[in-house]
């Protein structure tokens, strides 16, 4: 499950995407180099091999750290995408083709605007397919892709199922979640498709309404619309969305699927948001890109991130194949015992919203890029040394507790 927002205001647009996955998995922030004359003409994607493009772009993706694509990033022309998965009629329920996350890495690496990277994630669909085991654990688990795909000058929402797709532009904002949205609107269409309501013809209902992914969709939609009257759009006011839940109850048990913000919580609740990213796109300029690179926006600080800095500290320099020694690995002590520990996950937030500020001061030039990197850092050590003192204190008669204690002794968490 996942959220993806965008919205066009004073001739920038804002993009904001949660990337929700099982509970477990790593997501890693990557950065890679464009490349210029390559001489490969194949690379293996996920699960199959695709003919390869001598020049691609830079880029920067947040990504689950077994997988070749990624669930969000942005190049270095100013083109940002996120995906969402949605369950149609034609998912592939054998076999292995492209996944959604490795079209949409295709698509930043050869796309040097929003339409060029549509196009190009479109005829790869036609010609390769989508599918395959899209779960870490969960191997059974397969979904066909919707995607935002925005530049500084207009935005597109592509959704998909099997090999056939349709595309609208966007007009001032829009979100999608785990549902197709598109019905007859689509400007852009794959063969056949002309007078088709494309969200009739392909989607399925169970998985949307045990997922309220129209709820969030909609959630997602009444935030937009509200920076969008009072044009208000801003990197901390696409946080703040991503931020969101339904309910202001502190007792994340009490929680739902129709949270923007996604907190696992058991069986009909195994999603969590794993790696959230925002993205300032303006028509000339450097994008500015904030990610959190930890689970749970709600209870994670954004940190800018550039492809001109140097040596970032956020970055899984095995560029996303190992996740030991990533930032989500450290810092989910510190999200699994602010879960259950109420004090200390609001000192947590007092401070984080105390950085945070200063992380944003980085794109008005109040603050070097480096400094600020150097200090989230700190942060981030000082908080993972202090949530590893206590252990996360469970109740045995709680299902929410009994969820979170097993997967804990599953993923070896250690607390001193």
């Amino acid at each position: 499950m996942c959220d993806t927002q965008i919205i066009q205001q004073s001739g920038d647009t804002y993009f904001a995407k949660n990337s929700d996955r099982e509970a477990s998995e790593p997501q890693v922030m990557v950065r890679f180099a464009p490349v210029h004359s390559d001489t490969a003409t194949i690379v293996q994607t996920t699960y199959i091999p695709v003919p390869q493009v001598p020049n691609r772009f830079g880029l920067i993706l947040s990504k689950p750290h077994w997988i070749w694509g990624a669930e969000m990033g942005v190049n270095d022309q100013g083109v940002v995408i996120g995906n969402e998965a949605v369950f149609t009629t034609q998912i592939m329920r054998k076999g292995e083709a492209l996944l959604g996350m490795d079209l949409l890495r295709l698509g930043l690496e050869r796309g040097a605007n929003a339409r060029a990277a549509l196009t190009t994630i479109t005829t790869l669909l036609e010609e390769h397919g989508q599918g395959g085991p899209a779960g870490y654990r969960d191997k059974a688990f397969r979904y066909d892709n919707s995607f935002i795909i925005a530049d500084a000058g207009e935005a597109w929402i592509l959704e998909t199922a099997g090999r056939h797709w349709a595309a609208k532009k966007v007009t001032g904002f829009g979100a999608i979640s785990n549902c197709l949205s598109i019905h007859k609107d689509h400007e852009l269409h794959s063969d056949g498709l002309q007078h088709t309501d494309f969200a009739e013809k392909f989607d399925t209902r169970f998985m949307t309404f045990m997922g309220k992914a129209r709820q969030r969709q909609a959630l997602s939609t009444h935030c937009l619309g509200a920076l969008d009257q009072g044009k208000t759009a801003s990197l901390a006011a696409m946080a703040a969305n991503l931020r969101r839940h339904q309910t202001a109850d502190e007792n994340f048990a009490h929680h739902t699927n129709g949270d923007v913000c996604m907190h696992a919580g058991g069986l009909i609740r195994p999603s969590q948001s794993c790696g959230s990213m925002i993205v300032k796109l303006g028509a000339g300029q450097p994008p500015q890109v904030m990610v959190t690179g930890t689970s749970a926006p709600c209870l994670s600080l954004f940190k800018p991130v550039s492809f001109s800095l140097a040596h970032p500290s956020f970055f899984d320099h095995a560029g996303g194949q190992s996740a030991k020694d990533s930032l989500w690995h450290h810092y989910e002590h510190v999200h699994r015992r602010a879960l259950f520990d109420l004090a200390f996950r609001r000192d947590l937030l007092a401070s984080r919203d105390e950085i945070e500020t200063k992380m944003l001061a980085v794109f008005e030039g109040d603050i070097p890029h480096e400094a600020a990197n150097d200090l989230a850092r700190r942060w981030h050590e000082n908080w993972a040394e202090k949530a590893r003192h206590q252990p996360p204190r469970f109740s045995p008669l709680r299902p929410y507790d009994r969820f979170w204690k097993k997967l804990n002794a599953k993923d070896e968490m250690v607390w001193r």
